[in-house]
């Protein structure tokens, strides 16, 4: 089977029991979602097109800004602006946003800080809506929540706060080998990045000792992991062994960060 159009990061959606987790996976292309799960163990080609669509207004553009988007929209949506990256840096709270209507449904909406474990211990925030989407698209295999706050912006805060202590980087490399730090204990972690928070946050802090473990379908992990660039290899074919985060991994080790080439044009063949 064959499906073409502009690519869009993968959905997820789990199954199964608390607290263990199956990961299922599905690739928009274009008009049409691919069911990547009963691909596992089967040949899939990926074959860029030479074009790349903004993922937002639909604009041929000859580069793509910050995963998808042409260079108008990047410099003027709010969904491209500094705060995505670094919430402590919204001003959404003061009135002040490049779309004040979107800010509302996305920036002022309750956020969680969270730790999470892909490669390493780390702390995050992601808003309410968004969990477990957001743990799985790292490639989290646990996590907990540590605080729920009214906005990104307090989010952000506390995260600035834990990252001189903690890690706020998914190691992608040790994330797709699944070199896992299976001595951290989320609970002990929890206990000990509460009291690293300031006092006027700790009022917002969760006595939820839910630990969150997802499960991803991976046949097998490479040992090691290289890298395919579109833009330097506009075709590749290889047996796919499964997904994790937002990767497709490939029985001789390549992998592919599929939210990367949001927008790009691709033929996807089975």
């Amino acid at each position: 089977m064959e499906w073409v159009g502009p690519l869009l990061k993968m959905e997820s959606r789990i199954e199964g029991e608390a607290p263990y987790d199956l990961v299922y996976y599905r690739l928009p292309v274009g008009d049409h979602k691919v069911d990547l799960n009963p691909l596992i163990g089967k040949s899939l080609g990926l074959f860029f097109q030479g074009e790349i669509l903004c993922i937002h207004c639909g604009r041929k553009t000859s580069k793509s800004f910050a995963q998808g988007y042409c260079y108008p929209c990047f410099v003027s949506l709010p969904q491209t602006d500094a705060c995505i990256l670094r919430p402590e840096l919204c001003e959404a709270h003061l009135g002040i946003s490049r779309d004040m209507e979107w800010s509302k449904s996305h920036c002022l909406q309750e956020h969680y800080v969270y730790l999470a474990l892909s490669s390493r211990l780390k702390v995050g925030v992601t808003r309410k809506s968004q969990v477990p989407t957001r743990w799985i698209d790292q490639g989290a295999w646990k996590a907990i929540k540590l605080a729920l706050v009214p906005n990104r912006y307090m989010a952000g805060i506390i995260e600035v706060d834990l990252k001189s202590h903690l890690n706020d980087k998914t190691n992608w490399r040790q994330m797709l080998t699944n070199t896992l730090d299976t001595s951290v204990d989320l609970l002990a972690a929890m206990k000990q990045a509460s009291a690293l928070i300031k006092e006027e946050y700790r009022s917002f802090m969760l006595q939820d000792d839910r630990i969150y473990e997802f499960h991803y379908p991976v046949m097998k992990y490479p040992e090691k992991v290289r890298s395919l660039n579109l833009d330097k290899e506009a075709q590749f074919s290889g047996e796919l062994i499964g997904m994790k985060g937002q990767y497709l991994i490939f029985r001789d080790g390549h992998v592919i960060n599929i939210r990367k080439y949001g927008g790009y044009v691709m033929k996807i063949a089975t």
